[in-house]
């Protein structure tokens, strides 16, 4: 039990003047003339029993209000991975992106078909082709040479019908596809390659 300095006391008792007390004093004879109006007017403070005996006296949680105050209640959660389960689980994600039906490709609508550009251009930096179906622009439909064989090859989806088209060789040339079977006159004097595209059935 703390005992309460004499001076308090006697401050308490009117036997001495609060003002004339230490600095430090001053809050403990607040707190004491606190708790004496609180027990004059009937109300005593709190005790800690009190407030077990409290808790304890309320009714029991329904299995409902625990789960609603388990799922509301914060609480910590730690996720502690071991190099094991961790390899495992890259292993499993890993499996199932392998598995996984792979892209099928574009669809295709009843008036759409693919055509296949292939071109021979040994050395080329670039080749795309450009044609009716492009409005004859650069950059938009390039052809890839993955084996650096020379072979440079795309296959596009086209509407079906026939489209007019050339080859580009490294921004600059142009050149008719040789390997085309069908020509049609550019009307400059020139020749474009012709494409029939068939729809799909």
């Amino acid at each position: 039990m703390t005992e309460i300095d004499p001076r308090v006391h006697a401050a308490l008792d009117g036997e001495l003047d609060p003002a004339t007390l230490p600095p430090e004093l001053h809050a403990e004879v607040r707190a004491v003339a606190d708790i004496g109006a609180a027990l004059a007017a009937g109300t005593p403070p709190a005790s800690v029993e009190d407030r077990v005996l409290a808790a304890l006296r309320r009714p029991a949680h329904t299995p409902v209000r625990r789960v609603l105050q388990w799922l509301t209640d914060p609480r910590s959660v730690t996720v502690s991975l071991r190099p094991v389960y961790t390899l495992a689980a890259a292993a499993a994600l890993a499996g199932v992106l392998l598995v996984a039906p792979g892209d099928t490709g574009p669809a295709l609508g009843a008036e759409e078909g693919i055509a296949q550009f292939v071109g021979r251009f040994p050395g080329a930096r670039s080749v795309e082709v450009v044609g009716s179906f492009n409005d004859w622009r650069a950059g938009v439909t390039p052809l890839a040479d993955d084996d650096h064989d020379g072979i440079w090859n795309a296959n596009v989806i086209l509407p079906a019908g026939q489209h007019e088209y050339m080859f580009v060789v490294d921004g600059e040339r142009w050149v008719v596809d040789p390997l085309a079977g069908r020509y049609v006159a550019d009307g400059f004097g020139r020749e474009n390659a012709l494409l029939i595209v068939r729809p799909v059935k």
